[in-house]
């Protein structure tokens, strides 16, 4: 079984390429890039994909939940309707109009990334394409992961969570040059999440509620 981690970095995605516990981390330059690697069962991507139309979106205050005091690391996903937006402040304006709310920069900032995936998945649902968040996976891997990934000790925690099931300390040796530790190591989670997905033995939450173009407004891991 081989399954694709993916993770948000720069205007690009870094991959994390998973086959039992091989694990190969590849930078792909566009949303259409990583729907496109071969072979794999099931891509899990660090970012939104079903998005509601007018409020936020009841898996990510249960991942949040989930999460504890680490819920912060979970940003809210932007309304469906600001995709259109050119600008932070217009999308400030579409954001409270349907929902009451204005939008932070930093969910603003991810705004780029999810029009292109949006895209790039198209009208149909692809079945193999899931949102993951890696710090449900990395808590789930190992309690002791509490330490923020910028820092070295949060850095250690993520690789010995990670080592038990992947070669992790080899993909990071052969990781794309520039590519961050941090980023490499959340597809690599991502990655972990994938092949839970593809065994059926994944925890999700929002697991029935569909957006308006068929997508799940559901977080794996």
């Amino acid at each position: 079984m081989v399954v694709l981690g993916v993770d948000g970095w720069r205007g690009a995605w870094v991959g994390a390429r998973l086959d039992a516990r091989s694990v190969t981390l590849l930078h792909l330059p566009d949303a259409a890039t990583v729907l496109a690697v071969p072979g794999v069962e099931v891509i899990a991507i660090d970012m939104p994909i079903g998005l509601s139309d007018n409020g936020e979106r009841a898996c990510d205050v249960a991942a949040r939940r989930e999460l504890g005091r680490a819920g912060s690391s979970v940003f809210p996903a932007p309304v469906r309707p600001v995709l259109g937006c050119p600008d932070h402040r217009t999308a400030c304006e579409e954001a409270r109009r349907v929902s009451g709310k204005a939008l932070s920069v930093q969910t603003w900032n991810l705004v780029p990334a999810i029009r292109s995936l949006d895209e790039a998945l198209g009208d149909v649902p692809d079945g193999r394409v899931a949102e993951v968040h890696p710090e449900l996976a990395f808590r789930t891997l190992d309690p002791r992961v509490t330490d923020p990934k910028a820092t070295a000790r949060g850095l250690a925690q993520r690789i010995r969570a990670l080592e038990p099931v992947m070669d992790v300390l080899g993909a990071l040796a052969a990781a794309p040059r520039g590519v961050p530790a941090a980023d490499c190591l959340d597809a690599c989670a991502a990655a972990w999440s994938a092949r839970r997905i593809a065994e059926g033995t994944a925890d999700s939450v929002g697991d029935h509620v569909l957006d308006r173009r068929g997508r799940p407004m559901r977080i794996s891991w």
